[in-house]
Order: structure tokens, then C-alpha cells, then sequence
């Protein structure tokens, strides 16, 4: 009598890779700011019509709105301020760092000091003057693409979230973050064109730049802890 066949099972499929990945988007986003710095560069008709009508519409409700205009300025100038972004990494760094997690401390280091550099140098390389106003409600150092406000709480509030989430956050955490960190980017990016200091092209600038920085930092730091096997 013959025993039935024992068949082993089939094995098992490997998981499809997720269409959206940090690495894929990183590439997206560069390209996309790649495409805007070309035509900011390049001075594109369409493109500075649309940021010219949109400032001076702007600038024309922050003249007659005072109370909402001093609003903004205190955002901008404190809440949302790159030196108060910069206060938060430093107070992530050195959380992370007495939790052990050293590798991890350094990393942010070295991202928010690239994104203060590569910043500094799209202006310097761009040179795109500022909007100028005969009744200014506001003003601003240096060049104007891209916006400096918007891509450092981009790439600070970005990088928060994903600590967050790698820490295991979630419920009402989550959502509070998410919330805080979308109202946040969107508004620093609002008050920078209420005050007339940027031109609309400047801001989205600095969210895409960001945003590809934060997604070029995750991937980056994977490919790292994985090599280090952490």
C-alpha cells in the first residue's frame, strides 16, 4: 500500500513593491524643482505674469487689512520663523541622542545643515529679486527663490512626522501632528506672500525642496541603518 504524495507547499510570491516609495518620490520632487528653478531662471513669460498679478492682488489686501497683516508677521517672524524650526531639530537632536539614538541624531545634524546650505546657494545661484513695494508692510534679507520659511518647515515638520511614525505614534497623536505640520507648512507659505516679501513660484519652491529633502533623508538613512544593521 503506497502512502499518498505529500506535496510541499508553493511558495509563497514575493510582495509587489509599493508604487510610491522616499526614493521615488525624492526623484519626483527634484525633478519637478529642477523644472521651476529653470523657468524662474529663465524668466518664463506666463510664469512671472502669474507671480506678479498674484503678489500685487496680495500686497493690495495686506495694505487695507493692518490687523491681519500684524498677524502675519507675528507668524512668520516667531511661530513659523527657520529659527524656530532650527530650535525643534535641536531639541529632537538631543532627545534622540540620550535615547541612544546616535546614528540617527547625526543624520537630522547633517540633513537640516544641507537643507540651510543648498537653500543659501539656490539664492545666491538664482539671484531672483525680491517683490519691491512703494508701501511695503514688510521686508526681507537676501534673494528670493527659493522661499527659505517654506522649505525649512517643509523639510523640519516633514522629518518630525517620520519621527513620529518610526517612534510608533498614532490615534490622536498622529492626526494632531499631521494636522499641526500641514497647517503649518501651507501657512508659513501664505504669510511669506502676504507680506509681499516672495513671489508664489519662491514658496512652492521651498515646499517641493523640502519635501524632496525629507524624502532623500528617509532613504538615505535606510540605506544607512540597514548597512550599519540597525
Amino acid at each position: 500500500m503506497h502512502s499518498p504524495p505529500i506535496h510541499s507547499p508553493a511558495p509563497t510570491p514575493p510582495a509587489p513593491r509599493p508604487l510610491v516609495t522616499p526614493a521615488r518620490t525624492a526623484a519626483v520632487l527634484a525633478a519637478a524643482s529642477a523644472v521651476l528653478a529653470g523657468l524662474v531662471a529663465a524668466e518664463w513669460g506666463p510664469l512671472l505674469s502669474f507671480d506678479r498679478t498674484s503678489a500685487e492682488r496680495l500686497h493690495r489686501w495686506a495694505v487695507a487689512e493692518p490687523g491681519l497683516t500684524h498677524t502675519n508677521r507675528v507668524l512668520t517672524d516667531w511661530v513659523w520663523d527657520p529659527w524656530t524650526m532650527r530650535i525643534l531639530t535641536a531639541v529632537a537632536v538631543i532627545a534622540l541622542w540620550l535615547q541612544g539614538a546616535r546614528l540617527l541624531a547625526a543624520a537630522v545634524v547633517v540633513g537640516a545643515a544641507v537643507t540651510t546650505a543648498l537653500q543659501q546657494g539656490l539664492k545666491a545661484v538664482v539671484g531672483r529679486e525680491r517683490p519691491t513695494w512703494p508701501d511695503p508692510v514688510d521686508s526681507a534679507h537676501y534673494a528670493s527663490f527659493p522661499s527659505g520659511h517654506a522649505m525649512t518647515a517643509t523639510f523640519t515638520l516633514g522629518l518630525f512626522l517620520w519621527l513620529l511614525r518610526r517612534a510608533g505614534a498614532n490615534g490622536w497623536l498622529w492626526g494632531t501632528a499631521v494636522t499641526v505640520a500641514v497647517v503649518s507648512v501651507v501657512g508659513v507659505g501664505l504669510t511669506r506672500l502676504w507680506l509681499g516679501v516672495h513671489w508664489s513660484s519662491d514658496v512652492l519652491a521651498g515646499w517641493l525642496l523640502g519635501g524632496c529633502l525629507v524624502a532623500l533623508f528617509i532613504t538615505t538613512y535606510g540605506r544607512l541603518a540597514l548597512s550599519r544593521g540597525r
